[in-house]
């Protein structure tokens, strides 16, 4: 056989590897969108089930859950999160407190105003409270909602019975000579299909397991309040490092946290935790950012907590 032809013919193989290889991405990525198109409606449907209310205040619409009778609970929800999540976060109180769960600007249906800070956002809440006659709240944070609650606390001492902080944004211990602009996810990602395809990958990157993108979708839904976090919120309080007094909180804080968080920095939080007047910090070694395996201890700490400050 000619050299000639040896080579059409190992090209002509390559030719056709190539082609299946493609063939098979390209059958990969249509199930996986499929998949994909299926995980959004479910999640769709699963905000149906929240009975979502909304309201027009002075920013805009915002969108909320409130259910249950008592003392109130403001929840705030984290990065990529909504209405749905705050209020998954203390559902099991809702028998004894009232929960008003509001998404944060951007997310599920609330809208994005100009000034989104922190201080806008918790000046928002105040607002909202007062359209549902509330006059005092505890208020329960997570991750990225952890600077709206300080920030709340900070503006509106009169109105916080106590801070509760879940595996939370944390301030510095001084002031950085230089801080990060963008705290978040790659845009790119932020979107239904990215994120989907990214699940395999969310224990390595972000200690959860995958099956936490199913109360995540609709991400879409979700996009700009992921944008307002990741370059307004989350990066506030090194910002602004000398509008953030923590010194000065007046209620009293629980603070729940997770060595193995890859989120929030567990060094961080430790260092920064002599800033806070009175404090209960309760660590954890393992658990990730959800604190997986610790929902007992975290519920006597926080029915304690809730019951010597009411």
């Amino acid at each position: 056989m000619s050299s000639a032809k040896s080579k059409k013919i190992r090209k002509g193989r390559g030719v056709i590897i190539f082609i299946v290889i493609i063939s098979v991405i390209a059958i990969f990525l249509l199930v996986q969108y499929i998949l994909c198109r299926i995980a959004v409606n479910a999640g769709y449907k699963r905000l149906e089930a929240y009975q979502s209310k909304e309201i027009e205040l002075s920013c805009g619409t915002v969108t909320y859950v409130d259910k249950g009778d008592g003392d109130v609970i403001l929840s705030i929800h984290g990065i990529f999160g909504g209405y749905d999540q705050a209020f998954d976060n203390v559902e099991n109180l809702a028998s004894e407190y009232r929960i008003i769960a509001p998404s944060r600007f951007g997310y599920l249906r609330s809208d994005a105003p100009g000034d989104t800070s922190p201080k806008e956002q918790a000046r928002v809440f105040a607002e909202l409270l007062d359209e549902l006659n509330v006059d005092k709240v505890f208020l329960l944070a997570t991750s990225a909602g952890g600077t709206v609650a300080i920030r709340f606390a900070l503006d509106y001492p009169e109105r916080t019975k106590g801070l509760i902080l879940y595996s939370s944004a944390m301030p510095l211990k001084e002031k950085p000579d230089s801080f990060q602009e963008y705290l978040g996810p790659p845009t790119f990602l932020c979107n239904n299909f990215g994120m989907w395809l990214l699940r395999p990958f969310f224990n390595l990157i972000m200690g959860m397991e995958p099956n936490t993108i199913y109360s995540m979708l609709p991400i879409n839904e979700r996009y700009d309040g992921v944008m307002i976090d990741a370059s307004v919120t989350n990066p506030d309080m090194a910002r602004n490092f000398d509008e953030y007094i923590i010194e000065n909180l007046q209620a009293p804080v629980l603070i729940f946290q997770v060595k193995d968080d890859k989120m929030a920095n567990y060094e961080q939080a430790e260092q920064a935790i002599s800033r806070f007047p009175d404090c209960t910090f309760i660590v954890f070694e393992t658990g990730g950012h959800l604190m997986v395996g610790h929902g007992e201890e975290i519920n006597k700490e926080l029915n304690a907590f809730l019951g010597k400050n009411k």
